[in-house]
């Protein structure tokens, strides 16, 4: 398991590059400043938790511990809740797909915290 979120970390790094690129070279031409605006969020929190995923992978294959699953698995539901809605708004517009970004920013908190409870209960 440990494995599978470092490369899952390693793959919404990859795709976030991928993505920020594409934004600052080609979209910039052509999307509004604040649809711009909007992916380079969704980029840039996927980008923190992507690193953030490496570390509950890590830390998961060093202690064993199940706080570090659950932190790994709300990490991938935040990017893919929270950024993908981002995308989704940036590049169509459609607003309604707002009210999921919340949901994401829950699921990164839920990540967060089970990342500090799993550190936390270490001898």
């Amino acid at each position: 398991m440990s494995k599978l979120l470092m490369v899952i970390g390693s793959l919404f790094g990859f795709l976030g590059v991928a993505a920020g690129a594409f934004g600052a070279h080609t979209l910039r031409e052509i999307l509004s400043p604040e649809a711009v605006n909007i992916l380079q969020t969704g980029v840039r929190y996927q980008m923190y938790h992507a690193f953030a995923l490496l570390v509950a992978g890590w830390a998961l294959d060093k202690y064993e511990r199940r706080e570090f699953v659950k932190s790994g698995w709300a990490f991938v539901a935040g990017i893919a809740l929270f950024s993908g809605s981002l995308y989704i708004l940036g590049l169509t517009g459609v607003r309604w797909v707002g009210v999921i970004t919340p949901v994401g920013g829950v699921a990164f908190l839920t990540g967060w915290f089970y990342l500090a409870r799993g550190f936390w209960k270490l001898r």
